[in-house]
C-alpha cells in the first residue's frame, strides 16, 4: 500500500471514529459539560446539571419520534474543586467541552444560548449556561423547563439549526395582514407593550414600516392545542416537537430561513451529522433510563515533552527545537504543574522525570537540559512508550495527562502498533511535526486522544515551531491566567527589522519580547509608548541559543511598543511577544482559530474561521489576516471578514470567516493575526442563537406578566488598540485530481423592500468561487408565491438584469426596478437570487426575501384615548380591518356629537319658549 492511499483509508477511519459527542445505538454518550475554574464550588450545580441532562432525556425522546435519548454524560470540574467523589479525568477539556458552565456573557447576562457559526446542519461550538442560571428557579418562569431549554441549545450545538423566532425583526407583512415571526403559524397569543410601571398598553405602530414597533411583545396562549416548535417557543407547556414540512412557516424572516431555507426537521433528519443514524434508527423496545454521570477532575498540570534527537534534527532543526521548547517552558508553564522531558531516536531517555514548577529556577534547571545534539534512527514506539512511564510515575496512570510528541522524520520502527496503547492509556498526545514527513499515523493518535495536531516548518523566518508550543495550551475556563501571544513575525534581512505591537488594558503582566537571530547579534531597540528605550543592556542574551530577552518590569504600559532590530548581515529575524492579563478580575483579548474541517477531499468548501472576544463579548470591526501554508511552501493570505455573508453566518459577532479555495494536497498550517483597524474596534452585545425569554402568558383570557429580563447593555464600547497572534490545527487535503473549482457562494442576506410602484433589492456580492472574486453575471425572479421559489426557481417570472454587473465579492449590490403592471396595496412578493461565474456554473439559490407594498390608511381624527384597551388576540393583524375599525369610531362619534347638538339646541328652545308663555 502506497503512502497516498494508507493517508486515504487513514482519514476514512478517523471520519468515523472521532472523537466527541457519538450516538451508540438509540443514545447519545461522551457528551461532555465542562465548569470553568471562575466558578465556585457549590455541589447543587452538580445536581443541576443531572437533573436538568435527564429531564432534556425525556424531552428529546419524545421530541424525535422516541428513536434517540441521552446514554452517558460527563461533568468536568475545575481543578480548584475539592472533593474525594471526583474520578481522574481523562481527555475531557473545558475548551473542548460541549457545554460550558461559566459565569455570565456580558451580553447575555443568564440567558442560555449556542456559540454557533457554522452552516446549515453543521454542529455548533458549545451551550453556555451560567451558574445562576442552573441554579435560580426564577429562570425557569422566563425561559421555561431547563430540560426542554438544554434540548432547544442541543438541537443548535448538535445538528446545526437555527432559531425560529426574530428579535430583531418580531413582525412582517404578509398579504395585508401582519403576522408574527414564528414557526408553526398556529400559536396563538395576544400582543402588548409593557410599561415602565409594569402596566399593560396597545402596541404602537411604526410608521416607516406600519409594523408594531419594537417594545410589541408576543404573549402566548398558556393552554393551546400545538406541539410545535421547540426552535421557537420551548417554554411553552404544549410545545414538545420541532416544525416539519407541513406546518413550517417558509414566510417567517427567521435564521432557520435565512440560513437553511427548510423545516427544522427536514435539516436533522437530512443533513445534520446524524442524518444516516436517524433514519435508519428504530425506536427501542422499552423507554430509555435516566442518563449516567461521571465527575472527573484534572488537578495540577501534568506534561512530558518527547522530543526527536535522530539524525534528521542535526542543525538548526536541533537548535528551533531549543528555542522553542524554552519558551514554552518560561512563558507558558505555570506554578506546580508537573513536567518530564524525555528524548527518541534509536533509543530513548528520561533526561527529567516530572518536576514540579515551584519556582523560575527549576524552569531553568530544566531548560539546561534540553538536547542539544541529535543522531541515530527514528525509533518513535520507543519515545512514546517512554514518555507514558514518565507520566505514570507520580500516581501509576497517565490520565489526563499531556504528552507533547515532537518529530521531523518517518519512523523507523512500526509506530501504528504502539498508538493503540498510546490512544486507551487517557494521555492528552497533542503532535507537534516539524516536516512533511512525518508519520501520518500520529495525526490520528492527537485526533482520538483530544490533542493538537500541528505541522512546523524549518524556516527561521516563519517561527512556526514557537507558534506551535504556544498553540498548546490546556484552558480551565479562566483565561485571566493563560499566556497570550501578541505578536509572531519575522523576515530577512540586512538592514532593519521594525514593527509595532500593541499593548491594551486587558493584558500587561509578564510581557516578554524574545528576538531569535539566524547568524549574528544585532542591535535591538524596543521603545513604550512614553518613549522609554530599552537596549541589549536592558535585555538577556543566550548566544548558544541565538536568543535576545525582553522581559518587561511590572505591568507593561499600555499603547504601541515599537521595536527595530539592525544588522549588517543578510539573516532572518523572528520576534514573539506574550503577555498575561493585567487584572486578575478582567480577562484579556483572545483569539480561537481553526479550519471547518481538519481533513478534505476537496468536494466540500473549507472554512477559516477566528473568532475574536473577551470575557465572552465578541471584538468587531477589528482588522484580521489568515496565512495557510501548505507542505510545498505555497502561502496564502486572507482577510477574514465579520460581514454576515459569504462565508460568514451573522455579521458584527466577532467571527470572522472566509472560505479557502486555494487548496493543495497535503499538511496545511493556520495562523491568524488580529489588530485594531484604525481605531474602529468595539466590544459589542449582538444575539447568539439561544432559548428566547417569554414576557409572559395569556391565561383564561388575561395576560400574566413574567419578571421582567435582567437589562444588558447593548451600546458598543471602544476597544484601544491591540494585537494578537493564533495558531489554529493544522489541515490535510487529499486530492484524488485537479484542485476544485466552486461556484459563487449562495447569497444569504438578500433584502427586498417596495416604494410606490419599485422593488428595491440589496445583497453583498458573491465572488467567482465561492467569496473570492467576481461572478459573471446575476438571474433574478420573483413570484406570488414563495414555494414557486423555492421549488422551481427556473420557472419563476424573471427580473432583467442584462445592464447589471456584478461588483467584487463582499461588495453591496443594489438594483432597483420597476414590474410590467401596477403594484396594489397589500400585495406581498417574493425574489430570489442565483449567480452565475465564468464556466457556467451557479450559485445555489439565495435566501427568499419578501416585500409588501403598504400605504399608510387616510387621516382621520385623533380618536379619545380609553382607559383600557383590550390587546390583539391574534398574530395575524388586519390592516384593513384596523381602518374600518376607524372609521366606524369616527362615525359613532360623530353621531353622538350630533345627537349631542340636536338635545342641546331642542332644550335651548322649549326654554325660550316657557320664558315666552311666562312673559
Amino acid at each position: 500500500m502506497d503512502s497516498r492511499t494508507f493517508f486515504v483509508l487513514l482519514w476514512i477511519l478517523l471520519l468515523s471514529t472521532s472523537t466527541g459527542i457519538k450516538l451508540n445505538g438509540n443514545g447519545y454518550v461522551d457528551i461532555v459539560i465542562a465548569i470553568s475554574s471562575r466558578v465556585p464550588q457549590d455541589e447543587m450545580l452538580i445536581n443541576k446539571i443531572k437533573e436538568m441532562v435527564t429531564n432534556g432525556s425525556f424531552y428529546l425522546y419524545n421530541a424525535l419520534d422516541k428513536k434517540v435519548y441521552f446514554r452517558e454524560a460527563t461533568i468536568l470540574v475545575p481543578p480548584e474543586w475539592n472533593s474525594t467523589d471526583f474520578s481522574k479525568a481523562r481527555t475531557e477539556s473545558f475548551e473542548k467541552a460541549n457545554v460550558r458552565i461559566d459565569n455570565a456573557n456580558p451580553a447575555f447576562c443568564n440567558e442560555p444560548y449556542t456559540n454557533q457559526y457554522g452552516e446549515c446542519g453543521v454542529e455548533g461550538e458549545y451551550i453556555h449556561f451560567t451558574p445562576e442560571y442552573l441554579l435560580n428557579d426564577i429562570f425557569i418562569q422566563l425561559y421555561g423547563s431547563r430540560g426542554k431549554v438544554f434540548l432547544h441549545e442541543w438541537a443548535h450545538v448538535r445538528w446545526g439549526v437555527y432559531d425560529e423566532y426574530n428579535e430583531k425583526q418580531p413582525f412582517y407583512h404578509s398579504d395585508g395582514l401582519i403576522e408574527a415571526t414564528r414557526c408553526s403559524i398556529n400559536l396563538e397569543g395576544q400582543f402588548y407593550e409593557v410599561t415602565e410601571e409594569r402596566s399593560l398598553q396597545r402596541c404602537r405602530e411604526d410608521s416607516q414600516t406600519l409594523l408594531p414597533t419594537k417594545e410589541c411583545l408576543f404573549f402566548p396562549d398558556r393552554d393551546q392545542i400545538t406541539n410545535s416548535s421547540m426552535m421557537f417557543l420551548p417554554s411553552l407547556d404544549p410545545v414538545t416537537a420541532f416544525c416539519r414540512e407541513n406546518e413550517h412557516n417558509y414566510e417567517a424572516p427567521n435564521l432557520q430561513n435565512t440560513k437553511c431555507g427548510k423545516a427544522t426537521w427536514t435539516v436533522i433528519f437530512e443533513d445534520s451529522v446524524d442524518k444516516d443514524a436517524l433514519r435508519s434508527l428504530k425506536p427501542p423496545e422499552s423507554p430509555p433510563s435516566p442518563p449516567s454521570f461521571k465527575v472527573v477532575q484534572r488537578k495540577q498540570r501534568v506534561i512530558c515533552l518527547i522530543l526527536d534527537v535522530s539524525g534528521s534534527m542535526r542543525g538548526k532543526r536541533i537548535l528551533l527545537l531549543q528555542q522553542a521548547a524554552t519558551h514554552f517552558l518560561r512563558m507558558y508553564i505555570e506554578d506546580q504543574a508537573r513536567v518530564g522531558i524525555v528524548t527518541f531516536s534509536g533509543s530513548a531517555s528520561t533526561l527529567s522525570p516530572l518536576t514540579t514548577i515551584d519556582s523560575d529556577t527549576t524552569k531553568e534547571n530544566l531548560i539546561k537540559l534540553l538536547p542539544k545534539v541529535a543522531s541515530g534512527p527514528t525509533n518513535m514506539c520507543l519515545g512514546l512508550r517512554q514518555g507514558l512511564q514518565v507520566l505514570q510515575e507520580d500516581n501509576g496512570d497517565a490520565l489526563g495527562d499531556q504528552l507533547i510528541f515532537l518529530t521531523d522524520g518517518i519512523a523507523t520502527d512500526n509506530i501504528k502498533e504502539c498508538i493503540p496503547s498510546a490512544i486507551q492509556s487517557g494521555a492528552i498526545i497533542s503532535t507537534l511535526a516539524l516536516s512533511n514527513q512525518s508519520d501520518s499515523a500520529l495525526i490520528e493518535m492527537s485526533i482520538q486522544t483530544g490533542g493538537r495536531f500541528i505541522i512546523a516548518n524549518d524556516e527561521v523566518i516563519s517561527n512556526q515551531l514557537m507558534d506551535a508550543f504556544a498553540a498548546l495550551t490546556l484552558s480551565t475556563g479562566d483565561y485571566t491566567k493563560e499566556p497570550v501571544q501578541l505578536e509572531s513575525a519575522g523576515a530577512r534581512t540586512s538592514d532593519w527589522f521594525n514593527g509595532t505591537v500593541s499593548v491594551d488594558q486587558t493584558v500587561g503582566r509578564k510581557t516578554s519580547f524574545v528576538i531569535v537571530y539566524e547568524r549574528s547579534f544585532p542591535s535591538i531597540y524596543i521603545q513604550s509608548p512614553s518613549g522609554s528605550i530599552y537596549t541589549q543592556t536592558n535585555m538577556s542574551h543566550d548566544s548558544l541559543l541565538k536568543t535576545v530577552t525582553l522581559n518587561v518590569p511590572g505591568i507593561a504600559e499600555p499603547g504601541d511598543w515599537k521595536y527595530s532590530i539592525q544588522t549588517t548581515t543578510l539573516q532572518a529575524f523572528t520576534i514573539t511577544v506574550t503577555s498575561q492579563a493585567a487584572r486578575d478580575e478582567v480577562p484579556p483579548i483572545i483569539v480561537k482559530t481553526h479550519m471547518s474541517q481538519q481533513v478534505s477531499d476537496g468536494t466540500k468548501p473549507m472554512i477559516v474561521f477566528a473568532e475574536v472576544t473577551q470575557n465572552y463579548r465578541p471584538v468587531i470591526n477589528a482588522e484580521v489576516w489568515a496565512t495557510l501554508e501548505s507542505e510545498t511552501g505555497s502561502v496564502h493570505t486572507l482577510q477574514l471578514l465579520d460581514n454576515g455573508a459569504g462565508a460568514d453566518v451573522s455579521q458584527g459577532d466577532g467571527i470572522y470567516s472566509r472560505y479557502f479555495t486555494q487548496i493543495v494536497n497535503g499538511r496545511n498550517s493556520l495562523k491568524v493575526r488580529v489588530k485594531n483597524q484604525d481605531g474602529q474596534t468595539r466590544f459589542t452585545a449582538p444575539k447568539k442563537s439561544g432559548a428566547p425569554y417569554v414576557p409572559g402568558y395569556v391565561v383564561d383570557g388575561v395576560v400574566q406578566l413574567n419578571p421582567p429580563k435582567p437589562p444588558v447593555s447593548e451600546e458598543p464600547l471602544e476597544v484601544e488598540n491591540f494585537t494578537r497572534t493564533a495558531t489554529g490545527e493544522s489541515f490535510v487535503v487529499t486530492l484524488s485530481g485537479p484542485p476544485p473549482n466552486f461556484p459563487p457562494n449562495r447569497i444569504t442576506d438578500l433584502s427586498a423592500e417596495i416604494q410606490e410602484d419599485t422593488v428595491h433589492l440589496s445583497w453583498t456580492a458573491p465572488g467567482e468561487d465561492l467569496d473570492q472574486g467576481t461572478a459573471k453575471s446575476y438571474e433574478i425572479r420573483w413570484s406570488f408565491v414563495l414555494n414557486m421559489l423555492r421549488n422551481n426557481f427556473s420557472n419563476s417570472q424573471a427580473v432583467n438584469t442584462s445592464d447589471v454587473s456584478p461588483k467584487e465579492a463582499g461588495s453591496v449590490e443594489q438594483l432597483s426596478f420597476n414590474l410590467s403592471f401596477p403594484i396594489q396595496n397589500g400585495t406581498t412578493l417574493f425574489f430570489a437570487v442565483q449567480s452565475e461565474d465564468e464556466q457556467n456554473a451557479k450559485s445555489e439559490t439565495s435566501n427568499i426575501a419578501q416585500a409588501s407594498k403598504i400605504l399608510p390608511p387616510l387621516k382621520v381624527p385623533e380618536v379619545p384615548k380609553v382607559p383600557k384597551v383590550p390587546g390583539i388576540s391574534n398574530p395575524g393583524m388586519n390592516l384593513f380591518v384596523l381602518v374600518i375599525s376607524l372609521c366606524v369610531v369616527t362615525v359613532v362619534i360623530c353621531f353622538i356629537l350630533a345627537v349631542t347638538t340636536w338635545a342641546v339646541r331642542r332644550r335651548n328652545l322649549s326654554a325660550e319658549s316657557k320664558m315666552a308663555l311666562t312673559v
